[in-house]
């Protein structure tokens, strides 16, 4: 079913409440960090549009984040975006959303990852479509059951208005997509996922669109105040830059988002900002038997009904 257009009154609706996200997730965070401060870069395309990129790096509690607004202008849409919709290839577009990745320090913490975005294109032959997507996941090193059926409720809670297979759906679809084929693992605990999304109708998928980028600030900013001031051993620091290997796999292999923004001539620093500052690789790794490093995999990085 085509959706009814969209107007550029409720295109500009949504950019407000996005930059308006990404200042309140910019205040969240800085919240439980007691040196570094967010630097806000503004750029533009010459294509068209621009963006602000937020970085913290280097803090005493969070070693990177970033918070990323963009409302970029596509002259000829790339295959990474065409795929899936084949009338759509060469098309004019137009993308705009909040990314966002946060790497705490301390290895007890999680690191997360949030991304909303509308895109709206017309078709060679004057078609016009709209969708809205993203939702978000969580990355832990060490893992707390608290944690995760706390996010995982918070997140169900969001959903549930929106109908009662909602969750169940987005939370298969991230079990689904964030998942490295090569490890045959899960790079998380999950969260929502959801993709070419206009069915509801322009009002209901941005309402969602809300809930999911608040409802994030919700879910993860307790936990946060639970785990930076743990105290930790060197030895959990490197388990914890030895995992994050396999989130820049997924990014770099596997994320839809990495591979549209190279493809379509994105703003590389931009895109490549989730990244961690400090990651390390280890041949085969040992762990021994019944240890949290182990558990991590045998337990938390299983998909499961953790509400």
């Amino acid at each position: 079913m085509t959706p009814e257009s969209i107007n550029e009154d409720q295109i500009s609706t949504v950019r407000t409440f996005l930059t308006g996200l990404q200042r309140a997730i910019c205040d969240m965070l800085e919240s439980h960090e007691t040196s570094a401060r967010f630097k806000a870069d503004p750029w533009e395309r010459a294509e068209g549009g621009g963006g602000v990129s937020c970085v913290l790096s280097g803090g005493e509690q969070i070693e990177k984040a970033g918070v990323m607004f963009s409302d970029i202008l596509i002259s000829k849409l790339p295959a990474s975006a065409s795929a899936r919709h084949p009338g759509l290839a060469g098309a004019q577009a137009r993308a705009m959303g909040v990314s966002v990745v946060v790497h705490p320090k301390n290895p007890l913490a999680p690191t997360a990852h949030l991304n909303v975005r509308l895109f709206s294109a017309t078709s060679q032959s004057g078609e016009s479509i709209w969708w809205f997507g993203g939702g978000y996941d969580l990355t832990p090193y060490y893992g707390f059951d608290e944690d995760c059926i706390a996010w995982h409720q918070t997140t169900k809670d969001l959903c549930d208005p929106f109908g009662e297979a909602v969750y169940a759906d987005f939370k298969q679809a991230c079990d689904t997509y964030f998942y490295l084929k090569h490890r045959d693992e899960q790079r998380g605990i999950g969260g929502i996922f959801y993709d070419d999304l206009n069915e509801w109708g322009f009002d209901d998928c941005f309402s969602f669109m809300q809930a999911v980028g608040t409802g994030f600030i919700k879910a993860y900013d307790p936990i946060l105040a639970r785990r930076l001031s743990l105290s930790y051993t060197e030895a959990q620091r490197e388990f914890q830059l030895y995992r994050r290997g396999r989130y820049v796999e997924f990014n770099l292999v596997y994320d839809r988002g990495t591979l549209f923004g190279l493809q379509s001539g994105g703003r590389t620093e931009s895109i490549l900002v989730s990244l961690p500052n400090l990651v390390s690789w280890s041949y085969r790794p040992e762990f021994l038997a019944g240890s949290d490093e182990l558990r991590l995999t045998e337990y938390f990085l299983k998909p499961r009904d953790w509400v």
